[in-house]
């Protein structure tokens, strides 16, 4: 089994060739829409399917549906932008398929609420297999425009919003998307780069290196480690520890920030925001990625969830 996505978005980039009308092209959180007049618009879409990102057997249809809109909403937050609009499509078993389809709405839409999204549309079918949903959001960058990945910068300052690890735990069903806190650092301070933390900590600040053209060092005793993570480490046969499931877990949907030294300084000092503000390590010019622990140096090697294929 081989990681297929990074390799296939490599192929289709090259195959695409350049966008005029979307810069950043397709190794971002979402795609960047210039329409004329107002600012932007920012477009993601994402598809979760049952036995590989929830269980139908064992979760409630209502987070199921939270979390196809949640997801998407992360990618418009890592990118800066105010979300506006969803359409989404339900792919859904026919035995009991309307009831489904409402309980999947019954927990979309409250989310859908407090983030002023307008459900705009979507298609639903039914079929013989199991339930997938496809959520495509439309937002739009704010003035000072959109946060992408490839703004890094040597000295800039490894920010992340909450905790890590131990996402299965329940939290990667009913987290809250970092919308809210996205817009106010980036209306009231400067940011280089974001990503949102979706396949593991340590492969998503890998991310950012590799689109801005440096390195980062992780500081691995200042990285937040979520409860559910320490108590899966001691329970698990795996041999992970809690700072091996924080770096690699995934499903986290936190922010990750590039920020210069002295705003980095005032966000983490002045943290207004309801959720915590970390300093877990810093931008180098060498590429690659490290982790720092103990006063010693030593490669990280980048580690999270990629989709794979039997060859």
């Amino acid at each position: 089994m081989t990681a297929m996505e990074a390799e296939f978005l490599a192929w289709l980039a090259e195959r695409l060739g350049p966008s005029q009308r979307s810069p950043v092209g397709l190794r971002d959180d979402a795609a960047v829409l210039d329409v004329g007049g107002s600012e932007p618009l920012v477009i993601t879409t994402d598809l979760i399917t049952d036995g590989v990102h929830f269980r139908l057997d064992r979760d409630d249809p209502r987070q199921i549906g939270h979390k196809a809109l949640a997801v998407n909403l992360s990618d418009v937050a890592a990118m800066a932008a105010r979300p506006l609009c969803a359409f989404v499509s339900l792919l859904v078993p026919a035995r009991r398929g309307l009831e489904l389809a409402q309980e999947l709405y019954e927990g979309l839409l409250p989310l859908a609420e407090r983030f002023g999204v307008e459900v705009a549309g979507g298609d639903t079918n039914t079929w013989s297999g199991p339930l997938v949903v496809n959520v495509a959001l439309i937002g739009q960058a704010t003035e000072r425009g959109p946060l992408r990945r490839d703004g890094a910068k040597p000295g800039d300052q490894l920010l992340v919003t909450g905790c890590f690890g131990g996402s299965l735990g329940g939290h990667h069903l009913d987290f809250v998307p970092r919308v809210t806190e996205a817009l106010t650092l980036h209306r009231d301070f400067r940011l280089h780069a974001g990503v949102d933390c979706s396949d593991g900590l340590s492969l998503d600040v890998s991310r950012i290196c590799a689109a801005s053209g440096c390195g980062a060092v992780i500081e691995t005793a200042e990285v937040p480690i979520r409860p559910a993570a320490v108590a899966l480490a001691a329970d698990a046969s795996d041999g992970c520890s809690a700072l091996e499931h924080a770096l690699s877990d995934g499903e986290d949907f936190e922010l990750i920030l590039a920020v210069p030294p002295d705003d980095a300084a005032r966000i983490v000092r002045h943290n207004s925001l309801e959720v915590p503000l970390t300093r877990i390590g810093e931008f180098v010019a060498e590429p690659g990625l490290w982790q720092l622990a103990g006063g010693e140096r030593r490669r990280l090697i980048p580690c999270g969830y990629e989709h794979g294929i039997d060859r």
